[in-house]
């Protein structure tokens, strides 16, 4: 059997849906550099070539994830309505089926994303720069100052439980988007 040499991208892309699938079927903790290699049929030099780090990998997967997450949301927007609610429901749809299309997983890597102070600032600087932008969606329609960060500290803290709840199917997908979004804009209207 003749294999074939990926581009870089390719083999960046490959690397990271292997790894995905191997904290989907063993967890977070199971996720090494050599078992990575293992696992895309690699050898250990290719994946350090990639990332340099368990650290530098994990940040790779919340970052790709974070990606996604954002395309979504833009997705949404394009096909929403421009009124408030409109938008809150664009923003809660998004949001909950992001999580619900990456599954379990993400909340292994959220973990160990906060195991190190470099994991926990590239989480923080996304989610920072994710708010800031459902912050500029919301503004037309919340008071002068916009909606304050208490407000979206609360908005995205309800947005990981309920997406979590419907992950697990312990709500149902439409109910915690149903929720998200009233909860949306009550807080963008008091705002």
């Amino acid at each position: 059997m003749t294999r074939r040499r990926l581009s870089r991208a390719d083999r960046h892309s490959q690397l990271i849906e292997v790894s995905w699938a191997l904290v989907r079927s063993e967890g977070a903790d199971a996720l090494t550099l050599g078992r990575l290699a293992e696992r895309a049929g690699v050898a250990k030099p290719v994946v350090y070539s990639h990332f340099a780090s368990r650290a530098a990998l994990l940040a790779a997967l919340f970052t790709e994830f974070d990606d996604r997450q954002t395309a979504m949301l833009e997705e949404y927007l394009n096909a929403a309505d421009t009124t408030l609610h409109g938008r809150a429901s664009a923003i809660a749809d998004s949001y909950v089926e992001c999580a619900l299309a990456q599954g379990r997983e993400l909340t292994g890597v959220l973990a160990a994303l906060e195991g190190s102070p470099e994991l926990e600032q590239v989480k923080r600087e996304s989610e920072r720069a994710y708010a800031e932008r459902c912050r500029e969606i919301l503004a037309p329609y919340s008071g002068a100052g916009g909606m304050r960060p208490a407000s979206l500290t609360a908005v995205f803290g309800a947005a990981d439980a309920l997406s979590q709840a419907a992950v697990a199917a312990a709500l149902p997908a439409a109910q915690a988007k149903e929720e998200l979004a009233a909860l949306i804009v009550t807080v963008a209207g008091r705002d």
